[in-house]
């Protein structure tokens, strides 16, 4: 069980600023920009190993305004070097890494300029993931996005438009479940139409369910994986914050909680043979990483 966290380091506190505003964009400050956010990327992922942290997902923030009009750049030749010393970092290392774009990629939208919007923005995490000359372990993980009043209406534009991808960036997209809108169930009647992996998160699941076991809907949402191709199945765990709205996720991790889990994982991974990868959507990033590992380590 690699264990992970999401895409800023509070040890290591990058002292550069890490993106900039569209007015002040330039092409020296952006090339200024992305040399150091990668080798801030490097001088994470050598801590993370260092600790045993062996899954991290990279900020979006690594290349900003990649998918706007503004960016003609050609950042994957100019930083190649770069981006493949951070790949070949991460796979010697039996490292993984992923990416999450924001909540703004919705591929199920209504309106076609946001599709298509969506569609550059999922683009260029390709590029990064491909540039680094990762397997295609490497995800690019999303939500369903948003209901507009007709979930099965919304659910089949969601099929329709993620089949209209290349088959290399479909081979790096996978959803996950959230805590409103698109229960487990809705992510597999998904899957069954696109094959899209689906990443099963323990804490929306305690907000949007249908009543199924936690097992059980581990072993459903791991189905959707090919292992050989996908790599192993990704969890993402958190907790309720206390005095908090309903689905904020937890300011640092509750270690009984998490050790509950943990012997779901283990137990769920003997029924299978197979090794999950659980990324920890915790507000105190890799300081609950460390303390999860611990803990799992008695």
């Amino acid at each position: 069980m690699r264990i992970g966290y999401p895409c800023i380091n509070l040890t290591l506190n990058n002292p550069f600023t890490s993106t900039f505003r569209l007015k002040s964009f330039s092409e020296d400050r952006f090339k200024e920009t992305v040399k150091n956010n990668l080798g801030h990327l490097l001088k994470i992922l050598k801590f993370n190993l260092k600790n045993n942290i062996l899954f991290f997902r990279i900020s979006s923030d690594l290349i900003p305004f990649a998918s706007h009009p503004i960016c003609k750049f050609d950042w994957e030749s100019y930083f190649n070097s770069e981006f493949k010393e951070i790949g070949k970092f991460v796979t010697k290392n039996n490292m993984r890494v992923s990416m999450h774009p924001d909540q703004f990629v919705i591929l199920n939208s209504a309106d076609e300029k946001i599709v298509q919007n969506s569609i550059r923005e999922l683009q260029y995490h390709f590029k990064v993931l491909e540039t680094m000359s990762l397997p295609y372990d490497a995800k690019i993980q999303i939500h369903v996005g948003g209901v507009y009043g007709n979930k099965e209406a919304a659910k089949s534009r969601f099929i329709k438009n993620f089949n209209s991808l290349e088959e290399n960036l479909r081979n790096r997209i996978i959803i996950e479940n959230d805590d409103r809108s698109y229960s487990l169930n809705d992510c597999l009647e998904i899957n069954k139409e696109t094959g899209i992996p689906i990443v099963f998160d323990t804490f929306h699941h305690e907000c949007l369910n249908n009543d199924e076991k936690i097992i059980d809907a581990l072993i459903s949402s791991s189905h959707t994986w090919k292992y050989s191709f996908d790599g192993f199945p990704i969890v993402d765990y958190s907790s309720q914050s206390k005095g908090e709205r309903k689905g904020k996720h937890s300011k640092t991790i509750e270690i009984d909680h998490f050790l509950e889990y943990s012997k779901l994982f283990k137990e769920m991974s003997g029924k299978k043979a197979i090794e999950l990868d659980v990324m920890l959507e915790i507000k105190d990033k890799e300081k609950s990483a460390l303390l999860a590992i611990k803990a799992t380590a008695r």
